[in-house]
């Protein structure tokens, strides 16, 4: 009989073989998460409008890093562009805006056109490939740039506020951010998990790690490339709407800015690619390098440099990436353990292919043996 957190053995394997994806460690934890989301909602109430704020700020990092990561550590897909669909939700919520709609539901509609104007796109930029890909994301981010300093009904290059909000007090403003930021945070989030869990998100990690050799076994490559895109680029229109809510004004050069990919990046690899909670980690640490030394000027971004390339030299596997690849733990579960498939490899014991329900091998598995392990040495 499988115990609580495995499923039940793999039609045709060895006795004792089973697939993995929960542990009582990561039901907890995940329990645990959706409590803090749930106590995060009441922070407006304690009317601490700087801890808000900070809060809100600090959100929105969460996103960009997170679906940064999505592109790059789960779908292979490098972008330095996505400031594109930032500038698109904030510039987006401004006309919408303007246009007689109220300002939140001005920022969902934005939100959403992120989402529709990056289809057409991506049947352009995915059929590129690494640096090609690269420099495709930037220049389409430059030319959104270049369009809209040129639109005087949206402040041409002297940049445009969002005086809509100005029918809410500050504090009634506030806090309404703060819990759509929240919202879309957890929402994107959420579904993210849920992606990469699926057989797709078994599919996007075995694009990233060869997308020719995937497509010879039947995964859709196009598809999952077009979804993963046009849903990191959703995830980052969110954030250009809400950045707008939160600093209420905006210019071509800032919102359309390389930096903010430059932090994603950051944040990502300080974090861990290619894991789910490093992302959060990675932008925690970077809202603590901002709240702290940010006044330093061009001496804050130096050492963010600095930081960055000792964690490519020291630790190229981020802070998360170290700790799940010496300790195997894993808080929140996007693949699979295969447990006792040491022992089913062992010289006599039958050969056998794990795959998932539908009988599709799986990707990314890992092995584990139920055998304590011996120290090194």
């Amino acid at each position: 009989m499988s115990a609580p957190d495995e499923t039940p053995p793999v039609s045709g394997s060895p006795a004792g073989l089973s697939i993995q994806r929960w542990t009582r460690v990561s039901r907890a934890f995940t329990g645990a998460a959706l409590a803090v989301i749930v106590v995060l909602a009441f922070v407006p109430l304690l009317k601490n409008a700087n801890l808000t704020q900070k809060l809100t700020a600090l959100f929105l990092l969460v996103i960009m890093s997170a679906m940064w990561n999505a592109l790059a550590g789960y779908g292979g897909l490098v972008s330095v562009g996505q400031q594109a669909y930032i500038g698109v939700g904030a510039y987006g919520t401004v006309f919408i805006a303007h246009h007689g709609v109220a300002p939140y539901p001005a920022m969902m509609l934005a939100i959403v056109a992120s989402g529709i104007i990056a289809v057409p796109f991506s049947f352009l930029l995915l059929r590129l490939r690494g640096g090609q890909f690269a420099i495709a994301t930037w220049v389409v981010a430059e030319v959104f740039a270049v369009v809209v300093s040129f639109d005087q009904s949206l402040g041409a290059g002297t940049g445009i506020s969002l005086i809509e909000l100005n029918r809410y007090g500050p504090q009634t403003r506030q806090s309404y951010t703060y819990w759509f930021t929240l919202g879309a945070a957890a929402v994107l989030l959420g579904v993210l998990f849920i992606l990469l869990r699926s057989r797709m998100g078994s599919s996007l990690q075995a694009i990233r790690d060869d997308e020719d050799a995937a497509a010879s076994v039947g995964v859709r490559v196009m598809v999952g490339k077009r979804v993963l895109y046009v849903f990191a680029s959703l995830g980052f229109g969110a954030a250009g709407a809400l950045t707008l809510a939160n600093t209420l004004f905006i210019q071509p050069d800032s919102i359309f800015g390389v930096s903010w990919t430059a932090f994603a990046i950051f944040m990502v690899l300080v974090g861990g690619l290619g894991t789910f909670e490093g992302p959060i980690i990675g932008a925690i640490l970077l809202f603590l390098i901002q709240d702290w030394f940010a006044d330093l000027g061009v001496w804050y971004l130096i050492g963010l440099g600095v930081v960055a390339i000792l964690f490519a030299l020291l630790l190229p596997r981020g802070l998360w990436g170290t700790i799940e690849e010496r300790f195997g733990l894993q808080l929140m579960p996007v693949g699979y353990r295969v447990r006792g498939l040491a022992k089913s490899l062992r010289p006599g014991s039958p050969t056998m292919t794990s795959v998932d329900g539908a009988g599709t091998p799986l990707v990314g598995a890992r092995a584990e043996s139920d055998s304590p392990k011996q120290p090194a040495g």
